[in-house]
């Protein structure tokens, strides 16, 4: 049994907190939200994000940090955009043999750094561990065999956390690739936003394989420009995150692409969804982060410009497909050159 902070109640922490505790982990919730924490309490159930699946009555909920946090594990599981400000929070609260582990996905705007280097930044003493994979919090939380990746530079970091958290519901593989796993997981997102596009077009199946099949050739383009493994792409954190949030409503991404396919803005389409949508901003960074490596990514610069330009879906699909005549294997071929 080990000690686990984990620091964000939504949909994906609330299911780890249910998941750790279920398998006898002595663990505590965190939100800075008083009225989060007071409703969750009441109801030991997160009717909006977990409906149905009750919170073990061991896993205490607190709004409020201790000065002194004591835990060798602290989960850090909110959106991307908070990650900082949060880790900022136990600065000093927390002892240099604490491993921390993030699970949310995506990049610091205006930075465009990785929210590993954000962590790093902010507690540069503690070792840490990216957790990434194909793993819906509706399904963690519900026992759904998971498995997931544990990425560090720091492989007994990794390993424990591979240690403490595996059971027979999650299995963990360690991985030393931090910058591909990282990629994977937060640019899975905007190829979903594509993916969901497509359906809110009524295209097929076809339309779906090829930008999922071509999204992770272009994410893996990126990766291995920023120094990541081609290899990783291949695993559970690229093409396997990528699987399941193409095709699964409980995918937000995917739920709004559908949305903007049908004619909605991008803002409609999230206020509609109603949670972060991470692949939003994420778009916007891997854009920046193309031009800054010189990278070619046309997915990427078309749903940027939905996003972000107003243009018409149908008008990018279109372009995506009249793009000039190439060999499927050129890129990889120029890159191991």
């Amino acid at each position: 049994m080990a000690e686990i902070l984990i620091l964000g109640a939504g949909g994906f922490g609330t299911a780890l907190a249910i998941m750790c505790a279920q398998n006898g982990h002595d663990v505590t919730l965190y939100s800075p939200f008083q009225q989060e924490i007071e409703t969750l309490s009441a109801a030991r159930e997160h009717k909006k994000l977990l409906p149905g699946v009750k919170i073990p009555e061991t896993v205490r909920m607190v709004w409020e940090l201790p000065q002194t946090v004591g835990a060798p594990l602290v989960i850090v599981a909110t959106p991307s955009f908070a990650v900082r400000g949060v880790c900022a929070s136990i600065k000093g609260r927390v002892g240099r043999d604490t491993v921390v582990t993030c699970v949310s996905k995506g990049f610091e705007t205006g930075t465009l750094k990785t929210l590993s280097q954000v962590i790093c930044e902010e507690l540069p003493e503690n070792s840490v561990v990216i957790l990434s994979g194909p793993s819906h919090a509706e399904e963690v939380a519900r026992g759904v065999p998971t498995t997931v990746v544990a990425a560090s530079r720091s492989r007994a970091a990794a390993e424990f956390v591979q240690d403490t958290l595996m059971n027979p519901t999650l299995r963990i593989y360690v991985n030393d690739d931090v910058t591909g796993v990282e990629l994977g997981g937060a640019l899975k997102n905007v190829i979903a936003l594509a993916a969901g596009t497509a359906d809110g077009l009524g295209l097929g199946d076809n339309s779906k394989a090829a930008l999922m099949t071509r999204g992770i050739t272009e994410i893996a383009r990126l990766g291995v420009a920023m120094g990541a493994s081609t290899e990783t792409f291949a695993g559970l954190s690229g093409i396997g995150d990528l699987i399941v949030t193409c095709t699964s409503m409980h995918s937000r991404n995917r739920r709004a692409g559908i949305l903007i396919g049908q004619g909605k803005t991008a803002q409609e389409a999230i206020d509609e969804v109603g949670m972060t949508v991470e692949g939003y901003t994420a778009a916007k960074c891997a854009w920046e982060l193309a031009q800054r490596a010189g990278v070619e990514m046309p997915i990427i610069r078309e749903v940027y410009a939905v996003l972000y330009e107003g243009k018409r879906s149908d008008a990018a699909i279109r372009d995506l497909m009249g793009r000039p005549k190439r060999h499927e294997s050129e890129v990889i071929w120029l890159l191991s050159r």
